[in-house]
């Protein structure tokens, strides 16, 4: 970077940038935390001969102990593409209404975790249900591990509640699949015919603001040899949806080649299954009592309102250690 040629070159200089963002990134929280331990040992010892420094020492162990949670969790975003940002789609299951609706709670739990993190994210299309919620929703995940905290979401949701939509109020049971992918960097190639693509426009819909358009802006792409199906209606400009729905087409073939290639990936692929009863990954039960349990990792909570409001971190934390 202290060459003086080195912005000759601007799109290479930014991948460089970007490459000792990522690197400094590592090595200055270690640097912090190595820190942090020698501060420690020094202030452990001088505690022992003065008891006023106890409190302070309290203190620092508090900080230290954090710092350190914090990288081990980072230690465990080294799998490929952690770095990457994600593309979350959400998609309801099995139970009609219950199920657009449920759909919907999370997509919302997701856009506030994004905000408890941070994290910033554009909608990418949202297919209302006939009556409530979405059948279907995506968002572009922006922010450095994106990817790596979210992948662990991947699977069917599983819902237990009394119906709001039921004049008889029985409880129900509800699935909503949840699918994650990295961004695919635009140096990875992946080879996509023509041929073997049905593209079709249509008019946004939603509930309203600059998801309703009056054009055929909206962009639905179907790859037929594998029945991937990507949408994308978050711009006014058919041109740039396009764009859009085909990057998310690129980075879904591409993980799926990754997961024949790689058997750990395949299995990680496989956990969603049906998005019905019996694949579910995580359970969130309102009545007849309370608990959020994540069936993978055995993790629960019973303060599902929290749940549902973004605080998912405590599943994706215990997500990464199992793996």
């Amino acid at each position: 970077m202290g060459r003086p040629d080195f912005w000759d070159r601007r799109e290479e200089a930014q991948a460089t940038v970007a490459e000792v963002r990522t690197l400094r990134g590592v090595v200055e929280p270690f640097t912090r935390l190595a820190g942090l331990v020698e501060d420690f040992q020094v202030l452990a010892e001088l505690a022992t001969e003065d008891e006023t420094l106890l409190a302070e020492a309290d203190t620092s162990w508090a900080t230290l102990v954090s710092e350190l949670d914090r990288i081990e969790l980072v230690s465990f975003l080294s799998f490929r593409m952690a770095r990457n940002n994600a593309i979350l789609t959400v998609n309801s299951g099995a139970g009609g209404t219950e199920s657009c609706d449920w759909a919907a709670m999370l997509f919302r739990m997701y856009t506030h975790w994004c905000d408890r993190q941070g994290f910033s994210y554009e909608v990418l299309a949202i297919q209302a249900g006939e009556e409530a919620g979405y059948k279907t929703a995506s968002i572009m995940v922006t922010g450095e591990f994106a990817y790596g905290y979210l992948r662990g979401e991947r699977g069917v949701h599983r819902l237990v509640r009394i119906s709001p939509f039921d004049a008889n109020k029985r409880r129900q049971t509800s699935f909503a699949a949840v699918d994650v992918v990295p961004e695919i960097d635009d140096d990875i190639e992946v080879e996509i015919n023509e041929a073997d693509l049905r593209i079709d426009t249509y008019r946004a819909s939603g509930a309203g603001g600059q998801h309703v358009n009056r054009t055929d802006s909206a962009v639905r792409i179907t790859h037929e040899p594998t029945g991937i199906v990507v949408t994308c209606q978050n711009e006014r400009s058919q041109h740039k949806n396009r764009a859009t729905a085909f990057k998310i087409l690129k980075a879904r073939l591409y993980e799926l080649e990754q997961s024949k290639r790689d058997a750990e990936r395949a299995a990680d692929y496989g956990e969603k299954g049906d998005n019905a009863w019996g694949n579910q990954i995580r359970s969130y039960v309102l009545q007849p009592y309370q608990m959020v349990k994540d069936l993978r990792t055995d993790s629960e909570t019973s303060n599902v309102n929290a749940v549902l409001d973004g605080d998912i971190d405590q599943f994706i934390e215990a997500y990464l250690k199992h793996k």
